[in-house]
């Protein structure tokens, strides 16, 4: 590089020295001309330009340039040492790059969940029409992952309001491609008219949907028109330039391609993409009696709008809660009972600001994350204080040297400048390697999270936020580990470094102490870590090994929609009796049953309760319902404790029976004999009270998840359901492999009815699924932990060895004076001894204190947890001392005679 020859000191300093020659020249001719000798001439022109030397040197200070030849040449001096040390930059890199690396890949998750606004026009002017208080009262449908508002709450707002120049509803989806057979899913939204317009954003082909699409009063849409992603439109088009005009079927309805949307947007949910944006009159013929749009108890809406010029977020609010009591009294459900009228008057409308878009991972995962980022943060902390270690280390070796060069007048703030080019460099290798890390890490991270049902997308591009991420830590960095060896190196008494006859000065005590105390550091954050690991570690354990109630293996979820069979819906709970009775005479099915509700899927029921001839519970718990067929409690292995199962006389025509589990016995009878019992389901106004009967009592069962507590559950009979809805669970249980079981079970559906949608699910898989972030956390503080044990016992190595090695001297001495080797051993080990016990009472100090923000995460465990503390003092005790055995071994066979000479 021609500009770097340029910089060169000679090629500089040769044409200064040519221009003051000149400048003597010049002034010895104009001597001559006044009558000098020419030698005359010659000593008064030296003797008036001066010292050239000096000279040089001021006009090389001068040059704006230096500060960049010196540090270029800082630079190339700390390359040379670093390739004279190829383990040492190897560890050092591999050391930075999983410590920058994890947190970079932590940092970019957070800053596409958490930080990242919308890819739309100026989304800092959108806000969320939210309910000020979104804990409903009523037993309405909540059947989204954003339920703020019913549809007439909807329009209500879109009439009144005056914050926004434009706003808009949607409702996330998931639509059937397929028209038979087997489910092919498409994410879906659902949106009103002016979604695309609002959010500024543009189609790629064809338009957008606009309010004409969207007919207000939630009528059904004419001629329905559909927007594709541009995703979509590349995978299920093949990015066909004529796909504008084509027509979609969405659960077996057709729609019209109207045209593509931008590439760069996914929609308003961070986390989940669509692949189609319908309107939303078309729910009420997509979901026929299931459509949520003329119901006012169905939550299903969420509403974003963007800002008029001058309006604040703030002011917005304020309008929206002038807006409140008329909209929901206009809006008050006529089924409400008078207790649930109330509340439902008293809510009020807010605004909040939605520039970052909604997101149900969000809420799941931001505080993990910011966990995940201290944890990884400590990790970082313990690698810098382990290079700070090896920095100090090999500046104890080159000390003589730069006594030396003090000595002949090197500046001390030179010293400093080259010993931190070597962290310069070090630190830029890390930084390198961590952001190759980073981005095998965060996609690591985003696949860990996606299964099949929630398929997860994350931008998880580079911005400025990332780059100043990186940047900062780099600089960090590299002061952490690299300032005070230099400082170290730069402070070297020159007269000491002298008489020390070559031995390091850092060997005086104040030296060595600042080593220890590094590895005391470590200690103490590795102990944090590794109790954080094991608690997340337990905790998953705790989840997975517990008694559920249900026997997991061997269990196949078999979903099957027959909303487009033709079935009637006052013939479908005797469909679904029937195909319970087919999937039982599938070969290789060992039991079949029905359920409304599949357990530990997230979904529920929980009307309110009261028993009768009993007085009412001050406070009742929540008590949770299912409807099965009779055999679910020996498909799914939950065991019958008295009375009887379900079976073919529970009818419509019949009294309505209930089997209820320990947890209900405990909570409503005190303990007492269920059977025989009664109890009624609290209805709303016009509604027939539910009367039921308890005929049997099972053991107690997980109803959402594994993590909840356990609750009162009652089962009640399918084949007294009147009204069911198209859609239906079937468990089946099989020790068939599962590739054979699905074809035949497809099969045996089908050949009675073509036009069934099926799904299929693993139990056992499904449970998993809702254990991803307990599973993150384990998976990532077990690595980070493992990864900072090794760390502190390299480091508590390190300075054993280098102890070692200073009182190698007195080591010879003990053992020519008869030490034995047992007790040189012993010597060492106390020595790491009081560095573990030291680190070790200040990690206990800082678990206790540090790991409350733990405390949601954890499952049967307390943050403080004294088993696991205990476990993870022992465990790095171990490895430490472990680490501690090689010095020892080598002190104990020293060579008195060897050692001596030395000195």
């Amino acid at each position: 590089m021609s500009w770097l020859r340029y910089l060169r000191r000679d090629r500089r300093t040769r044409e200064l020295g040519d221009e003051i020659e000149s400048y003597i020249a010049i002034t010895v001719d104009e001597n001559i001309a006044a009558g000098m000798t020419r030698e005359q001439a010659t000593d008064a022109a030296r003797r008036k330009f001066g010292n050239t030397t000096l000279v040089k040197e001021k006009v090389r200070d001068m040059n704006s340039l230096t500060w960049l030849e010196d540090a270029w040449n800082d630079l190339r001096h700390g390359a040379r040492l670093l390739r004279l040390s190829p383990g040492f930059f190897a560890v050092a890199t591999l050391s930075l790059a999983l410590g920058i690396g994890a947190n970079t890949a932590i940092f970019q998750l957070l800053d596409a969940v958490r930080l990242r606004t919308l890819p739309v026009a100026q989304p800092q002017q959108l806000a969320q029409v939210q309910m000020e208080d979104n804990e409903h009262c009523c037993d309405g449908s909540f059947s989204t992952s954003h339920p703020d508002l019913s549809y007439a709450l909807w329009e209500q707002i879109r009439d009144h309001q005056q914050a926004f120049s434009g706003i808009f509803a949607f409702a996330d989806a998931r639509f059937n491609l397929a028209e038979r057979g087997e489910v092919r899913k498409a994410e879906g939204l659902m949106v009103s008219g002016n979604f695309f317009r609002t959010l500024g954003v543009n189609p790629v082909l064809g338009r957008t949907l606009t309010s004409d699409d969207d007919p207000p009063g939630g009528g059904a849409c004419g001629s329905p028109a559909a927007v594709i992603s541009y995703a979509f439109w590349q995978r299920e088009y093949g990015s066909a330039a004529d796909v504008v005009g084509r027509k979609l079927m969405l659960n077996s309805h057709p729609f019209e391609i109207a045209g593509v949307a931008d590439p760069g947007f996914y929609g308003v949910e961070v986390g989940r993409s669509f692949d189609v944006a319908v309107p939303l009159c078309a729910e009420g013929f997509m979901f026929g009696e299931n459509s949520r749009t003329l119901r006012r108890d169905a939550w299903w809406l969420a509403a974003i709008g963007r800002l008029k010029p001058g309006w604040t977020v703030a002011k917005a609010a304020a309008q929206m809660a002038v807006i409140s009591k008329p909209a929901f009294e206009a809006t008050l459900p006529s089924d409400y009972r008078p207790d649930d009228a109330k509340w439902y008057l008293t809510y009020k409308f807010t605004a909040k600001p939605a520039g970052a878009g909604v997101s149900e991972l969000r809420s799941d995962y931001e505080d993990p994350l910011w966990l995940l980022l201290a944890i990884a943060g400590a990790v970082l902390l313990i690698a810098c204080a382990n290079l700070a270690n090896l920095m100090l280390a090999r500046a104890s070796v080159r000390e003589r040297e730069m006594a030396v060069r003090i000595a002949i007048g090197a500046g001390r703030g030179r010293l400093v400048r080259q010993m931190l080019a070597e962290s310069a460099l070090l630190t830029l290798a890390g930084l390198v390697a961590g952001a190759l890390v980073a981005q095998w890490l965060s996609h690591y991270l985003v696949g860990f999270l996606r299964t099949p049902d929630n398929r997860l997308f994350l931008d998880l591009g580079i911005d400025w936020r990332i780059l100043g991420f990186i940047s900062a830590i780099g600089i960090v960095t590299c002061l952490l580990f690299g300032a005070a060896p230099a400082l170290r190196a730069a402070a070297t008494s020159p007269g000491v470094a002298m008489k020390s006859g070559g031995r390091a000065v850092t060997s005086d005590r104040s030296r060595f102490g600042l080593r220890r105390s590094l590895v005391v550091v470590q200690v103490a954050l590795s102990l944090v870590l590794l109790t954080g690991a094991l608690l997340f570690g337990r905790s998953l354990n705790n989840l997975n090994t517990q008694d559920a109630g249900i026997d997991e293996d061997g269990l196949l979820i078999v979903k099957v929609d027959v909303s487009n069979s033709n079935v009637p819906a006052a013939r479908r709970t005797q469909e679904f009796q029937q195909l319970v009775t087919r999937l039982r005479s599938t070969p290789g099915v060992d039991q079949a049953a029905a359920a409304s509700i599949v357990q530990l899927s997230g979904s529920g029921f929980n009307p309110p309760i009261e028993m009768i001839g009993m007085p009412p519970l001050k406070d009742p718990p929540n008590t949770w319902f299912n409807r099965v067929t009779s055999g679910y409690f020996s498909t799914v292995g939950t065991r019958m404790l008295e009375g009887r199962d379900f079976d073919d006389h529970d009818t419509l025509a019949s009294p309505e029976v209930a089997i209820v589990t320990q947890q209900f016995q405990r909570a409503y009878l005190n303990g007492a004999d269920p059977i025989g019992k009664h109890f009624r389901i609290r209805t709303g106004l016009g509604e027939g009270k539910h009367v039921y009967e308890i005929v049997g009592l099972v053991k107690d069962s997980k109803y959402r998840s594994l993590s909840d507590p356990t609750e009162p559950l009652v089962y009640i009979a399918l084949g007294q359901e009147a009204n069911p809805r198209g859609a239906m669970n079937f468990l089946v249980r099989s020790r068939q492999a599962l590739g054979p079981l699905t074809a035949g079970i497809m099969s045996g559906l089908m050949e009675k009815n073509p036009n069934l949608a099926v799904q299929f699910q693993v139990f056992k898989t499904q449970v998993q699924n809702s254990l991803l972030r307990q599973r993150l956390m384990a998976t990532l503080s077990g690595f980070f932990g493992l990864l900072a044990e090794v760390l502190a016992s390299v480091g508590l190595y390190g300075v054993i060895s280098y102890m070692v090695a200073r009182r190698r001297n007195e080591i010879g001495i003990r053992v020519a004076l008869g030490a034995s080797r047992s007790s040189i051993v012993q010597l060492v080990f106390r020595e790491a001894a009081v560095l573990l016990a030291i680190g070790i009472a200040i990690g206990v100090a800082l678990t206790i204190g540090g790991l409350r923000v733990t405390k949601a995460l954890l499952y049967g465990l307390s943050a403080h947890d004294p088993v696991t503390i205990a476990l993870a003092v022992a465990l790095l005790a171990a490895v430490s001392l472990v680490a501690s055995w090689l010095p020892a071994m080598r002190a104990s066979r020293l060579d008195p005679v060897q050692a001596l000479r030395e000195e």
